[in-house]
């Protein structure tokens, strides 16, 4: 059963509109939405055009622009240069993917220290794993920035691979692009504009 996503309006003064609470929202707010996982679209409340990505990437666009990025100089460029790129449906996947065995890696982790914790009455009512994220959090995080880096640095030389096979495939083959048939032993190529003997 689908579950049913949050409806949140965006109207003409960008205020943002909370259908399930009836009240006004803030970008922070749809932040802990998704945090808390709560599924939501983002409509405009004019045209009724789903939003919800240009919502979303500016959320990124603020966490980038604070103190502590995930994505590097590198990582950028190469998402830009796959956009129009053939392969830009699969770098997709393949991102998403790999963020997906990250968040896997990470409820793990955390469960493992919840149960490393047990009913120790000294954890009793406090939050030790926040504690611990506020000291490990920027450690976690450039772990994360390096396996992004590493994962797209990985597609990219998967790419390059893919096409210098590709070359060598259709090497022999006179499509443009590609060398065509060698002439035969003591014979010439025709000179250019000019159609060869018969």
């Amino acid at each position: 059963m689908t579950t049913e996503k949050r409806v949140i309006k965006k109207y003409p003064n960008r205020r943002l509109y909370d259908t399930a609470t009836s009240s006004y929202i803030t970008l922070e707010d749809v932040k802990q939405l998704v945090l808390d996982h709560i599924d939501i679209q983002v409509t405009d409340a004019k045209t009724q055009e789903d939003i919800t990505r240009s919502v979303l990437l500016q959320i990124i666009l603020e966490e980038e622009s604070s103190g502590a990025p995930l994505f590097t100089y590198d990582v950028l460029t190469q998402l830009i240069r796959f956009y129009g790129n053939a392969m830009q449906g699969l770098m997709g996947g393949y991102l998403e993917k790999n963020l997906e065995l990250f968040s896997q890696m990470q409820n793990k982790l955390q469960d493992q220290t919840r149960q490393m914790m047990g009913d120790n009455p000294l954890t009793q009512g406090s939050n030790l794993w926040a504690e611990y994220m506020k000291f490990q959090g920027p450690a976690v995080q450039n772990m994360m920035t390096n396996y992004l880096e590493q994962s797209t640095n990985m597609f990219v030389e998967m790419q390059s691979q893919m096409q210098e096979r590709t070359k060598q495939i259709f090497t022999g083959f006179p499509f443009a692009g590609y060398a065509g048939e060698t002439p035969a032993a003591g014979e010439s190529a025709p000179p250019a504009g000019k159609p060869a003997k018969k």
